[in-house]
């Protein structure tokens, strides 16, 4: 069965989804604020996965998830009424057979006020130098919050900015800054390798895609010691797990010596979920943030991160705020459901307190 691809997406964009399966031995389906929606057309194989595959892929890149069982990479095409539009692919081999997963990069990069993010976060912007993690599952809006970012900064500075991603997915316009993007697996082979010739290329500002080894950690860290404003991105659900599995990634014998670089290097953490809202019409983002000050450094210093969260708290009138206050604010405005917002929030019990309070008034 021959798939029209572009025809899908188009109905994707059209319903204001995000991601589309194409996975052999199931239907095409697309998500739409959070949800899976089956389309109504025949189960794919894997003769059919094959076929859309070599219709984008270069010869490589097919080659290479042969050998190396899946890759990531970016799809653009014009799409009617759309434009040029980009998608972010990973294909992979399963049980089943060969399947990709496509997700909509939207072409205009929203501002950090368009994605409901806090007024605060663009206090991160403002520093000459060190490191700002933004974190959260896959999905939860990381990338597209570091583009709003990256791009007040290409509007504002005239900065030499490089980005190390996998794939490229925001395609920055040029304005003030000279933004150099490089893809992993195409332009350079590793993010490591990347970081490492990011540090001899004279940046201002270096987005790192992913943190996923301790290297490239490492190499983020000493770049943000060395006078360069370092963005990057880590799969963990608060800022006091961050800083631990930072500190964690390192052997018990240097962890001492990286508690003590992270402690002056960290400017912040930034952790988000999106969660659908009530009416179901759209997905609104819950944002934990910590700004690194003295206690918060002494904290990370003495390996006491069981204290940072308490520090946030503390930190309230300088912007930070704990996942579980944005949950409960969301609550309050009636923009997401008080069960939902349970489910999501890290100190279940204290939460479900203040639910109860609240619903009792």
């Amino acid at each position: 069965m021959a798939l029209n691809l572009d025809g899908i997406l188009l109905e994707l964009l059209t319903k204001s989804g995000s991601d589309l399966f194409i996975t052999s031995g199931h239907a095409p389906a697309l998500r739409i604020n959070g949800d899976l929606f089956f389309l109504d057309l025949p189960a794919s194989n894997n003769e059919d996965v094959h076929v859309l595959l070599k219709n984008f892929l270069t010869e490589a890149d097919f080659e290479r998830l042969e050998n190396e069982l899946d890759i990531d990479f970016a799809y653009e095409t014009r799409l009617p009424g759309f434009g040029v539009r980009r998608f972010r692919g990973c294909a992979f081999h399963q049980r089943l057979g060969t399947s990709f997963v496509l997700r909509s990069i939207p072409i205009q990069i929203p501002t950090a006020g368009e994605l409901g993010l806090p007024a605060e976060i663009m206090k991160f912007v403002d520093y000459h130098q060190g490191l700002v993690l933004v974190t959260g599952p896959t999905g939860c809006g990381k990338t597209t919050t570091l583009a709003a970012l990256i791009n007040h900064i290409n509007n504002t500075k005239p900065l030499h900015v490089i980005t190390l991603e996998d794939p490229i997915e925001f395609v920055y316009p040029i304005n003030k800054c000279m933004i150099v993007q490089r893809a992993v697996g195409t332009h350079v082979d590793t993010f490591h390798s990347a970081l490492r010739s990011a540090l001899r290329e004279d940046p201002d500002v270096i987005l790192v895609g992913e943190m996923r080894d301790l290297e490239t950690i490492e190499l983020a860290i000493t770049a943000s010691e060395t006078g360069h404003l370092v963005f990057a991105t880590l799969h963990t659900m608060s800022a006091a797990q961050t800083v631990n599995r930072v500190i964690n990634v390192f052997p018990a014998a240097r962890q001492a010596q990286i508690r003590v670089m992270l402690a002056d290097s960290l400017c912040g953490v930034v952790s988000q979920q999106l969660i659908q809202r009530m009416d179901g019409t759209s997905r609104v983002v819950a944002v934990e943030m910590m700004f690194n000050n003295g206690a918060i450094s002494t904290h990370i210093r003495e390996g006491k991160f069981h204290q940072i969260n308490s520090s946030i708290q503390v930190g309230a009138r300088d912007g930070m705020r704990l996942m579980d206050q944005s949950l409960f604010e969301l609550v309050e405005s009636h923009q997401i459901d008080p069960n939902v917002a349970l489910d999501r929030a890290h100190d279940k019990n204290t939460f479900i307190s203040q639910i109860r309070s609240y619903l009792e008034q």
